[in-house]
């Protein structure tokens, strides 16, 4: 046999044989991007680690962000059921000066606006939760030192700063533990954030039941002053935290942008496929002289299609969030019990702690379930659920009104007189704590999540400032509105609730498109896409040869 065909025998082998090494040995019908699951099959990522260990300790600081927001939103609900507190200060628990004295909150956290985006894009994220950390110091020693003398004006300054520092804080903190956290963990350990929500709530509840057995002021000032706990904490811890690689990475810290994802995330190997995946969508992906390096420019936020989709699918979940009804059972709790029988302060203060322990358990099954059944669902069945207790709480709720007895001739206007239908007053509480639970399962977990990761990071910090202004704003409804509603027409007002959570339910359905199963940056092939929500939701056929890299992509029809 000739020299050249012994090389054409030799040639045609070699290349069957890597034919046969590359063929396609598995295949996988998945959602999602493919890079990322690749990623999956070839380094299945470790959940407990020492590396992962001290990110999950990180992130738990960032956490506490959360936490402080929810001390901030149960608190009020507990001073205004609070009698020493209304006697201080000469209020009520509904009508314009139960609205004015909650709606500087939220004022303070519009006016925070404009310094939402530079507070954690000029020296990074970790500084956007200490300088937000150090505001709600300095309002609750305003809030807190407030004398009688000065009357509610010095309570109200210290409540705007709260606002304005607690506005920050809930951007910053998302922002940065949606992108520390590993890809393959991301959507579970950010959920987990704003669950962290009702530990702030429970603790404000629980030491507001507690200072109802002290009595006087101390009963309320107590729950003033603990919040400087959660504050402090991150004040002091944020300086020893990672940064986010991303931040790194776009102010030109490449190797300490690599270093914090080798040690982090590629368990100390620089050529981690989780390592090299994310490192290239940096280099791919990320504006490296974009908008978040001048805090003056929000372009990026309204510059195409893509961009304005993102911020559409971010504001809508962040005001459906505020406007689902839940904030009547977070702020004015205590006149929703009035109005089903329940009127004594301790009967009040054990119902607000229950049913704020109960949520919290449910906000962790659901952010247990945001990988696994995917943001939409969640979404999906926590506002068809509630448009569907809303109606309930509607009957039930009248039903019991109708059966209160008529005031006796001359008796003092201010007299609470129960209502005889006992079922209804019990069918009414229990549908508020269905609520808790309906409503936590899907909008908790995501409040937090689905903002923050639907923004690209050139868009995130001012994108998360539209957000809170959203929320404020939003806010602003509910402390206006809502309390003169159910002092007005009562009942009624949970009518309201019930059209518009179907409605949200519908907008949901139509236009918020599915983002698990993707890096932060494999987002932009959905938000591209002609139609967002169907690209999000398409499946796709994957062919791995033997050694775990995809060799066929196609798409498969629904």
């Amino acid at each position: 046999m000739s020299d050249h065909a012994s090389n054409d025998i030799n040639d045609h082998t070699s290349s069957h044989a890597r034919d046969e090494k590359h063929a396609e040995v598995e295949v996988k019908i998945i959602r999602g991007n493919e890079a990322f699951n690749e990623a999956m099959l070839k380094e299945p990522p470790r959940p407990f680690t020492l590396a992962t260990a001290q990110l999950y300790f990180a992130c738990f600081i960032g956490f506490f962000c959360a936490t402080m927001n929810g001390y901030d939103g149960s608190l009020i609900n507990n001073l205004l059921e609070n009698p020493w507190f209304l006697e201080f200060y000469h209020g009520e628990n509904a009508g314009i000066w139960a609205g004015i004295i909650t709606s500087m909150y939220q004022i303070g956290g519009v006016v925070s606006l404009p310094f939402i985006g530079p507070a954690s894009d000029t020296f990074g994220r970790r500084f956007g939760m200490w300088i937000a950390s150090l505001l709600i110091i300095v309002g609750t020693l305003i809030q807190g030192l407030a004398t009688r003398e000065n009357g509610t004006k010095q309570f109200m300054g210290g409540r705007f700063l709260l606002g304005f520092g607690v506005n920050i804080a809930s951007a910053a903190g998302p922002m940065y533990v949606v992108e520390v956290s590993h890809p393959a963990y991301r959507g579970v350990v950010t959920a987990i954030f704003n669950c962290f929500w009702f530990t702030g709530s429970i603790l404000a509840s629980g030491v507001a039941r507690g200072g109802l057995n002290i009595g006087g002021n101390t009963s309320w000032r107590l729950i003033v002053w603990i919040q400087l706990l959660f504050s402090c904490l991150i004040f002091i811890a944020a300086y020893f935290l990672p940064e986010s690689p991303r931040w790194l990475y776009v102010n030109n810290k490449h190797e300490q942008s690599k270093a914090m994802l080798t040690k982090y995330h590629g368990e100390g190997n620089p050529e981690s496929e989780w390592v090299k995946l994310q490192l290239n969508e940096y280099e791919e992906l990320l504006e490296m002289d974009g908008a978040d390096k001048r805090w003056w420019d929000y372009s990026a936020l309204f510059k195409n299609k893509s961009t304005c989709y993102r911020l559409f699918c971010n504001v809508s979940i962040s005001i459906f969030g505020q406007w689902a009804g839940n904030a009547v059972l977070s702020y004015f709790l205590s006149k929703v019990l009035e109005t089903v029988g329940i009127h004594s302060t301790i009967g009040q203060a054990n119902v607000i702690l229950i049913n704020n322990c109960q949520q919290f358990v449910f906000a962790l099954i659901g952010a247990n379930l945001v990988d696994r059944v995917g943001r939409r669902p969640l979404l999906l069945f926590s506002n068809v659920g509630c448009c569907l207790v809303w109606l309930a709480i509607t009957v039930s709720t009248a039903l019991y009104q109708q059966s209160i007895p008529p005031l006796p001739p001359g008796a003092d206007p201010k007299t609470k007189l129960v209502g005889t239908n006992k079922g209804a007053g019990t069918a009414s509480l229990a549908f508020i704590f269905i609520f808790g639970a309906v409503f936590s399962v899907g909008f908790t977990p995501l409040q937090a999540l689905y903002p923050v990761e639907v923004l690209s990071f050139e868009m995130r910090a001012k994108g998360m400032g539209f957000s809170g202004f959203a929320v404020a704003a939003a806010g602003l409804l509910n402390q206006f509105a809502w309390p003169v509603s159910l002092q007005k027409i009562g009942w009624k007002t949970y009518i309201i609730f019930t059209a518009w959570c179907g409605i949200q339910a519908a907008v949901v359905y139509f236009f918020i498109p599915e983002t698990k199963n993707r890096t932060l940056e494999e987002l932009d092939e959905i938000f591209s896409a002609k139609n967002p929500v169907k690209a999000s939701i398409a499946k796709k056929r994957l062919g791995f040869d033997a050694y775990g890299e995809v060799v066929n992509i196609e798409e498969v029809q629904a």
